[in-house]
Formats: C-alpha cells, structure tokens, sequence
C-alpha cells in the first residue's frame, strides 16, 4: 500500500511538470516600449574642467535652476522572430537647452536587426546629416549572472560586459521572449534585453511595457534615407570633423558609436 501511495505521488508530480512545461509560453511577436534616461547633471558635469570652468560652471548651475535632473525619452523596439526594428520617438516638445545637441543626451538611431544573418541597417543622425550604416551586428561577450530582477513583469536575469574597449554595460534579459534582441544596438543574450544601464556614461534603457501581437513586414521594414557608409566609414568622417576638438571629440565619437 505505501508503494502503491509513492508510486502516485510521483506520478501526480511529473504530471504536474509535464502540464506546466506544456502551458509555459514564450513570446516571439510584439513590440517593446523603452523609456531611455539621462542623468543630465552628472553628463555635463563630466565636461567642466579647468579650461572651461570660468564659463561652463554659471551655465551649470543656471540649468539646475530650471531643468530637471533626469531627462527621458520614448522608443519602440518591434520584433519579429529574428528581426527588430528600435525606433526613437520624437519628444515633444524638442528639447532646445545648451546641452540638447549632446548626442548621449538624445536619441539619433533607428535601427534594423536581422538576428539570423547578423547583420545591421541603422540610420544616424550625426549633427545635421543623417548616415545609412551597414554592417554586422556588434559582438559583445556577456558574462551572465544569477541575479534577478522583475523588468515590465517579466522575470529578468542579468549580464554584464564590455564594449567598444571600455564601456561598461548591465543588461537585464528575460527569456520568455524567444528573441535575442534589444534597444539599441544590443543583443546576444538567451532572450529579449528588457533593460540596459552604461553606469559610468549615465544613461539606462528600461522597458516599460511589452505588447505581444502580430507584427507585419511593414512594420519592420529598414530605414532607407541616408547617406551609405558602414561602421568603418562613419568612424573616419567623425574623426576627421571632430580632429580639433581636443578631450571633446572622445565623449562625442562614443555617444555616435553606441
């Protein structure tokens, strides 16, 4: 009777298994809304230095008096099995302060992903000229962690890594939506990246809400405009505009290459 009654048990528990992997569900179509946030005091401050102080500091100090400390901005990343579209949405109204023209402090790519050939089409908007870069996804070696964190309700683990040689980055990924994408041009994770911070460069990604429906060719479709180049050759034309720009031309090259 006591082996009959294990038995059953057993049975009940792998039924049970059996029943939740069946039920469990993963996402492969919809779209991500992100809120991407800028720590705007902590930026500027990082470009006041001995030679601009006497200038710079009163400007500081004047846009603490009327700007918040936390700048925000909207985007959508559709996706679609193996392809993403990121897409910035246009604030309303344009920020028009000193410091709007920062390119960490804006949103100037919408970004095409094609997961399976790992390949890019992203357009940029460098100062007043837009680019049209193709090229292949970037590599990014993550190390991932066993800590956890609940991101738009979704149950994310975290990862980190390094790119562009010193750029640290936290991403927070969940596997319930089986594609490897996420905002920007991060990807490569076992999932959906749902969540992004550059601790050092003050800027964070966060998804706000996760839509799962159908998505349509047209609504993936790759931006067109712009003038063609690749990573490469986007990187030689900002080298040789920003060439007398001293300590400044390195935050700027950064920000235009993430």
């Amino acid at each position: 009777m006591k082996a009959t009654t294990t038995i059953f048990l057993c049975f009940l528990m792998l039924a049970g298994k059996l029943t939740l992997g069946q039920n469990t569900h993963f996402a492969t179509d919809g779209v991500v809304e992100y809120d991407k946030t800028i720590n705007m005091y902590a930026l500027i401050k990082k470009n006041i230095d001995k030679d601009n102080e006497s200038w710079y500091a009163p400007l500081f100090e004047q846009y603490k008096k009327t700007q918040p400390q936390f700048k925000t901005y909207k985007s959508t990343l559709t996706f679609s099995k193996d392809k993403t579209l990121f897409t910035p949405i246009e604030p309303d109204p344009a920020p028009n302060s000193f410091y709007s023209n920062d390119p960490m402090a804006v949103q100037n790519n919408t970004i095409f992903t094609d997961l399976a050939s790992q390949s890019v089409i992203m357009q940029k908007k460098v100062f007043d000229e837009l680019f049209l870069v193709r090229d292949t996804t970037r590599k990014i070696k993550w190390k991932i962690t066993t800590e956890t964190r609940d991101v738009a309700g979704y149950k994310c683990r975290r990862a980190n890594a390094i790119v562009m040689d010193s750029i640290y980055v936290v991403a927070f990924y969940t596997d319930e939506i089986a594609v490897t994408g996420g905002p920007e041009s991060f990807s490569g994770l076992p999932g959906m990246i749902l969540g992004v911070a550059l601790p050092h460069e003050n800027v964070t990604w966060f998804a706000s809400k996760v839509t799962e429906s159908v998505v349509t060719a047209k609504a993936l479709a790759p931006p067109t405009k712009g003038k063609a180049t690749n990573n490469k050759g986007l990187m030689d034309i900002l080298k040789g505009a920003t060439k007398d720009w001293g300590d400044y031309a390195k935050s700027y090259l950064k920000a235009f290459s993430l």
